[in-house]
């Protein structure tokens, strides 16, 4: 068996899917994407391309080694990304042809169902409230919401007093027995969010996701050591050796994405080596179909497994939705907010192919939103 051809496509509402075909017949999809920069990614899947055709898809390992390696210049989102998607296609081409899921070639299933989390949005309490009891009376008994809009540099009293609003509506709507993770999307320098934390401790966060920039690594051990609440980070740190310095720093949640980190080779081991840390993973995933199948294909193999991100129903999803892009969604299917075991070979999923092709090119790349402070200069979004 060859590789015979490699097509990108550009899809609605922002990701890009590959398709590896071989003389064989069998097709392996991936979803090689950076959000805002698909077309910069799209352009790398086609370089890199020029490694696979007229080779065999089942050398995996070597295919990933010569991806990333086979250039004087390696590393960074873009080129991660296009080998995360080609390395999830290379993964569903050997499932199918050796008719087993992923999982089954990482080593088996350890556990029948993967918990997962839905995104709830909301600026007030009571919005946030809203949004919450609808994910609880949908069966999930876990859910994550931004800890805040713009933020200043150092947060002033009613921002602080806005969020602790917020979480407390949210505690109060889950109970005892749910739980609630805050997103800080990278908006907090390390002292504010040493400055916060402390605040949302009484409310029990699972874990508060990107406090401070990946920039900002090597602040981690000193935020970790004062945070009354669990830290993790991981979505925009792209190998093993990115993620060593943050396991060091003592995270406790390492949340590597299957479309940036290098794909399923690469998280894999990823996942290993936080292990090793007495680290949790919880695979960042708010993508398309084709990375939430790769996701779950590690979640289902991965004994330090926490909880699965999804973005089934999210506020980015405009113009289309993840099950759009399936022939059978029922894969995905909610089970008490758990997915239950994908059975079928490869990822587990059949890609409508007919849907992808059409929508090809249907809209313009989706681009990052630009905040400002309030004096002018950038501020994080």
């Amino acid at each position: 068996m060859i590789i015979t051809r490699v097509e990108t496509f550009a899809v609605p509402p922002r990701w890009l899917m590959c398709r590896v075909e071989t003389d064989q017949g069998i097709v392996g999809w991936g979803e090689p994407v950076v959000e805002g920069r698909a077309a910069t990614v799209r352009t790398a899947v086609h370089e890199l391309a020029e490694l696979l055709v007229g080779r065999d898809p089942m050398r995996i390992e070597d295919h990933w080694q010569v991806m990333t390696k086979g250039s004087f210049y390696r590393g960074g989102p873009v080129l991660s990304s296009a080998v995360a998607g080609l390395d999830q296609a290379l993964w569903d081409i050997a499932g199918k042809a050796l008719g087993v899921p992923a999982h089954v070639l990482l080593g088996g299933p350890v556990r029948d169902r993967v918990r997962a989390y839905s995104w709830v949005g909301g600026d007030e309490p009571a919005d946030v409230a809203d949004a919450v009891a609808a994910q609880v009376e949908a069966g999930f008994s876990a859910v994550k919401m931004n800890a805040c809009g713009r933020m200043n540099r150092l947060a002033t009293t009613r921002e602080i007093d806005g969020m602790v609003d917020r979480a407390a509506a949210v505690r109060e709507v889950l109970g005892p027995d749910r739980d609630f993770a805050v997103d800080f999307h990278g908006r907090f320098t390390v002292a504010n969010a040493r400055k916060v934390l402390p605040h949302l401790a009484p409310f029990n966060p699972l874990f508060a996701e990107e406090a401070v920039l990946p920039e900002y690594t090597s602040r981690l051990g000193e935020l970790v050591t004062g945070s009354p609440v669990p830290i993790a980070t991981g979505e925009r740190l792209y190998s093993r050796t990115d993620v060593l310095p943050a396991l060091q720093a003592g995270v406790a949640v390492l949340q590597p994405d299957l479309s940036h980190a290098g794909g399923i080779s690469e998280v894999r081991r990823i996942a290993v080596l936080a292990e090793t840390f007495d680290v949790l993973l919880a695979p960042h995933c708010p993508l398309g179909p084709v990375s939430l199948a790769a996701s779950l294909q590690i979640a289902f193999s991965t004994p330090n497994f926490l909880i699965q991100e999804q973005s089934i129903g999210i506020h980015y999803n405009h113009g289309a939705e993840v099950l759009d892009y399936v022939v059978d969604p029922a894969v995905f299917r909610f089970h008490d907010g758990c997915f239950l075991r994908p059975t079928a070979p490869g990822l587990g999923i059949e890609v409508d192919e007919k849907a992808v092709r059409a929508a090809d090119g249907s809209r313009a790349d989706w681009r990052s939103p630009l905040w400002r402070h309030s004096d002018g200069s950038f501020a994080e979004w």
